[in-house]
């Protein structure tokens, strides 16, 4: 072959090549860049969040482990007018399910602020009201779905149960059954192959219907040969409650599984719930190690993204925008109107942070390659399209932050006409506040035991810290 032939054929190759595989030629895995100093980083930061995962399996278990970061790095519970001044740390609790925690800057919040706000809920099943029920001998809880979940995913695994119980006389019954090895955990069951030929014509989505996932909570009959009187029994020994506390309770069933790393080099995490708690940690972790930043920061922890965002805990309420109205007040006394705290808002840079999906080597026709986000290629840009984006000149100076740190960044957009998700971001700029999203990408999304890269969450750290202390 004569050198024009193989010049015609290299062009050629690129042509074909390019449109396909833009973004892998032009940037490399995350771990080609790092030195053995970093590495050392890169394990403490996601030894950090798999200790978190472990303890934090709802919003009502993560903010109660916020709290504990957060007090024991001296922040303090924002109630005083007179606590906002430059450097302070503060906390606000939202109900124990959604969180702020804030540094004041050394300008006012009319001159700007950073925000990073994310969601600590995740899909999941719930008990009903009225659980309690027998079915062939067994006790059994009914229960509804919170969130996505393919229900598949949820037999045949070990349960916890978790939540809350409010009783009439004002008491709260912490509950939290399976947590530990010597507890027990609850399944639902699944059909053997043995017998299940008239279940094989299921379809993928509907391997079980939502009123079969029901897990078994008892076996074990009393004298009068009822089964669901002897675990009520056991339930209102152990709790001190009735079947009617049912009622005013918030009980959850999540994985019983702990967070493992994963691959033979230990580069990735496996763990529940890291849609979306993995962002809520960082944003955490880097907020508590701020000190004295030039504008006001705020790690924003919010609810019930998975079902909507709503409720007074969720991104639709208007506990931010109380919060800004809170922080103006204060700094302005007798001089602030309403006026101030809208200026404040629109003055504020927001990061959207939410975990997004990742190529799947099984299933890689899934996601369109030069635009899809991959495990080990860094901080995710999301580009959702359809007028989720954020503006052109705030996507770029979040390029330039990233650029400027060196961290590792891709772009993230889905498949046109093949699926979509959204974030907490909308709720945001509805208030007139600057918002991107912005995540990294995880395998197995939305299932019991989702897929980081320990590389990716390094990063989106160093990124979150970066913004933090971003000026003008």
């Amino acid at each position: 072959m004569n050198k024009s032939m193989k010049i015609l054929l290299l062009i050629l190759v690129i042509l074909f090549i390019q449109p396909a595989y833009s973004q892998t030629i032009s940037k490399q895995s995350a771990w080609l860049t790092v030195t053995a100093e970093q590495q050392k980083s890169i394990t403490k930061v996601n030894d950090e969040l798999k200790s978190f995962l472990s303890k934090a399996r709802t919003e009502l278990t993560s903010t109660r482990e916020v709290l504990s970061i957060a007090k024991s790095k001296g922040f303090k519970e924002f109630t005083d007018a007179s606590q906002v001044k430059p450097g302070s740390k503060l906390y606000v609790n939202n109900r124990e399910r959604a969180i702020a925690l804030i540094v004041v800057g050394k300008n006012p919040l009319l001159a700007g602020s950073r925000v990073i706000a994310t969601h600590h809920d995740s899909p999941r099943i719930d008990i009903k009201a009225r659980p309690l029920y027998e079915a062939n001998g067994y006790a059994m809880f009914q229960t509804m779905i919170y969130g996505g979940i393919k229900k598949h995913h949820w037999a045949n695994i070990p349960l916890m149960l978790l939540g809350r119980i409010d009783l009439k006389n004002g008491k709260t019954v912490d509950v939290a059954i399976g947590n530990s090895h010597d507890e027990p955990v609850l399944i639902i069951p699944d059909a053997a192959p043995h017998a299940d030929a008239p279940l094989r014509s299921r379809v993928y989505t509907g391997v079980f219907d939502g009123e079969e996932l029901d897990p078994i909570i008892g076996s074990m009959p009393n004298g009068k040969n009822s089964v669901v009187a002897q675990t009520l029994s056991l339930l209102s020994e152990q709790l001190g409650i009735t079947e009617d506390d049912f009622v005013s309770a918030e009980l959850n069933l999540v994985p019983a599984t702990e967070p493992r790393d994963v691959g033979f080099d230990k580069s990735m995490t496996a763990s529940y719930g890291q849609d979306d708690r993995l962002c809520s940690f960082i944003a955490v972790q880097t907020i508590t190690e701020l000190s004295d930043p030039e504008f006001t920061t705020i790690a924003y922890l919010t609810d019930n993204e998975e079902t909507g965002s709503i409720n007074n805990t969720g991104a639709q309420s208007s506990f931010l925008t109380g919060l800004y109205a809170r922080l103006t007040q204060a700094q302005l006394g007798d001089k602030y109107s309403d006026v101030d705290t809208r200026a404040s808002l629109h003055l504020a840079q927001v990061i959207s942070a939410d975990v997004n999906d990742g190529i799947n080597p099984l299933f890689p026709s899934l996601s369109e390659a030069s635009n899809a986000a991959r495990l080990c290629y860094g901080v995710a840009i999301k580009r959702y399209g359809r007028s989720f984006d954020a503006n052109s000149e705030f996507t770029a100076r979040i390029r330039k932050i990233l650029d400027d740190n060196a961290i590792a960044w891709q772009t993230a957009s889905y498949k046109v006409e093949s699926g979509g998700g959204g974030t907490i971001g909308g709720f945001m700029s509805k208030e007139d506040m600057e918002v991107i999203d912005i995540g990294i990408p995880i395998l197995s999304m939305h299932s019991t035991y989702e897929v980081s890269s320990k590389i990716d969450v390094w990063n989106l750290y160093r990124f979150f810290g970066a913004f933090y202390k971003s000026g003008k």
